[in-house]
């Protein structure tokens, strides 16, 4: 999807996990989504480009709270719409409280920020989740901070800690925002051509040496989940894996909890926000030697609380060391009914039983210290 975002490919081949029979349409719809796309508005050449797209280099910015510096992308979403907004409404983005307790439980996949724009909240919030308010509600609650638009600019009203502003690639001023302290970019399109049109923006402030955090903000509605899915990690991780971007702001009429797995999904696939166990598993082919979604998915239910962990699970003895490359173990087919064990590149037992192997394999993730209980 990233490659074709830039005009690039002729053909597509799209190798799953899963029967071949469910490759095709996800090729169609990659495809069909650029039928029209020379008709998107034009975007003014660059008169320096500083973005190398042959390399992976983070772009450098200051630290605002847990925005930007080292810090991972920040998720925000939006509860804006809701009139009355309760502690039940932050279940679908990681924050479950519990009554009997008195006390919130937050979820590795959480939203770090919600925004309500010209709504409040009247309860006690779970201490790592930051509210935005429309700077003209903003009060300087604890937790709480403004957000302004471009025009709103220069302002008598900013927070200490933070302040947000609204920008889109083809409006904005960089010395107006430069001067804004504290401030965090969210940047948005409405350009069919989007991630080109964001790229823009971000290659501006490199060559101005403006290092304000920016969180990309694109918005999908009336399309399927699967598109969701496809459209959604190809937007967000062209940017993401060329090291632009702080936080990540995804809105749709989907689900809530749709929104959040893709997000997180996509954060974990350009591996800049781990949070869950990462599976490295080969296409079915002929040479495959066991059940490949069968035993994928026996392994999955067994190690999926071991957060950061990477397994491979292959085929086939052919390719499979090769695909696994960066993997932490690896589960790949050596013969009928037989397993063989990596630890990394390493090869640690050969030829078990495979009804031994995810046994065996839970064995060795023990021994290598990197176990724990669910």
């Amino acid at each position: 999807g990233t490659l074709l975002e830039d005009g690039l490919g002729d053909t597509i081949r799209v190798s799953l996990t899963e029967d071949p029979e469910f490759e095709a349409p996800v090729a169609k719809s990659l495809a069909d989504r650029y039928i029209l796309r020379n008709q998107h508005k034009p975007i003014t050449p660059l008169s320096e480009i500083v973005v190398n797209p042959f390399e992976y280099k983070k772009r450098f910015t200051s630290k605002v709270i847990n925005f930007g510096g080292t810090e991972v992308p920040r998720v925000l979403v939006s509860l804006c719409n809701i009139s009355d907004i309760k502690p039940s409404h932050l279940f679908p983005f990681g924050y479950q409280y519990s009554v009997p307790n008195d006390k919130w439980s937050i979820q590795d996949t959480a939203a770090d920020y919600i925004y309500i724009g010209e709504q409040k909240i009247d309860f006690e919030l779970p201490g790592t989740l930051g509210i935005i308010q429309n700077a003209s509600k903003w009060n300087n609650k604890s937790q709480h901070y403004p957000l302004f638009e471009i025009s709103d600019l220069p302002s008598n009203l900013y927070s200490r800690e933070i302040n947000f502003v609204k920008i889109s690639a083809d409006n904005v001023n960089l010395e107006v925002v430069n001067s804004v302290p504290n401030a965090v970019l969210i940047l948005s399109t409405s350009n069919m051509h989007g991630m080109a049109d964001q790229r823009k923006l971000f290659n501006n402030l490199i060559a101005n040496k403006i290092d304000i955090p920016v969180i990309i903000k694109r918005s999908y509605n009336e399309i399927s989940y699967d598109d969701f899915q496809l459209y959604s990690a190809t937007d967000f991780g062209g940017l993401l894996v060329d090291g632009l971007g702080d936080g990540v702001w995804v809105e749709s009429d989907l689900s809530s909890q749709k929104i959040m797995q893709t997000v997180y999904g996509f954060l974990q696939a350009t591996r800049t926000r781990i949070s869950k166990t990462e599976y490295i598993s080969c296409p079915s082919c002929g040479r495959t030697l066991f059940d490949l979604q069968e035993t994928t998915q026996l392994i999955r239910s067994k190690t999926s609380h071991l957060k950061g962990l990477k397994i491979g699970i292959m085929g086939c003895i052919v390719n499979g060391p090769g695909e696994m490359a960066d993997a932490d173990y690896g589960y790949v087919g050596s013969g009928i009914g037989k397993i063989t064990l990596y630890k990394g590149q390493e090869v640690v037992e050969k030829s078990i039983d495979s009804e031994a192997a995810v046994g065996k394999l839970i064995e060795l993730i023990r021994s290598h210290g990197d176990w724990v209980d669910a």
